[in-house]
């Protein structure tokens, strides 16, 4: 868990409606992050149910996304949260959340394009903005932005209803959006070395790198 993510959920549960119960997808706690990636205090004592492919912290239940054992239209909420790039299947994994999903269901997802390589347990996909548009075609209507450089984004991130967006709320939700696209234009840890790469000499960057390597 990532804290642009964490604060981009922040912001959808601030300004959309969150039918319940809300579903997490991916929600192992891995090591070092136990309480960090703990959503369930963002959403207000909602019902919360996270969800994995194996026991650990942060989950409640072992559930696969390939095909999910849940009835269909059980679900107020969906989320998949940097978890996509490890499901296999991905298009399966969005049909079944979409199966899942009651008729005012909503499913929130993110993902990586500019990002290192990691394993939980695998790592297959990166993704563009416009394949995350593809995916949530089947949903009545969708949205999706991303953060970082336009030609080359770290986040992806995207919203399907499967009902009818929340108009009376979209305002809200996309002005702080863009407030959060400027806070993360540049990855986590990596602002102040761009800034050091854009007012040093060329010449003392490569002196630099040939002392190093």
């Amino acid at each position: 868990m990532r804290e642009s993510i964490k604060e981009f959920v922040k912001i959808v549960a601030d300004t959309l409606p969150i039918p319940e119960p809300i579903y997490e997808f991916g929600s192992l706690q891995v090591p070092g992050q136990e309480s960090f990636a703990d959503l369930r205090p963002i959403f207000g004592g909602k019902e919360y149910v996270g969800c994995d492919m194996q026991e650990g912290p942060g989950v409640d239940r072992i559930l696969n996304l390939h095909n999910v054992d849940l009835p269909s239209e059980a679900v107020g909420t969906a989320l998949i949260l940097d978890t996509l790039e490890h499901v296999e299947f991905v298009r399966k994994a969005i049909e079944e959340a979409y199966r899942i999903l009651k008729s005012n269901g909503i499913i929130i997802i993110s993902s990586v394009m500019n990002f290192p390589i990691h394993d939980y347990p695998y790592d297959y996909w990166r993704f563009t903005p416009e394949s995350f548009k593809s995916l949530l075609k089947i949903f009545g209507s969708c949205f999706v932005d991303f953060a970082g450089d336009e030609k080359f984004p770290h986040t992806v991130v995207g919203l399907g209803f499967k009902g009818e967006s929340p108009k009376n709320q979209i305002d809200n939700f996309m002005m702080k959006l863009e407030d959060w696209k400027k806070q993360w234009h540049e990855p986590a840890g990596r602002s102040w070395e761009t800034l050091v790469k854009r007012i040093t000499p060329p010449i003392l960057i490569d002196i630099y790198r040939r002392i190093r390597y």
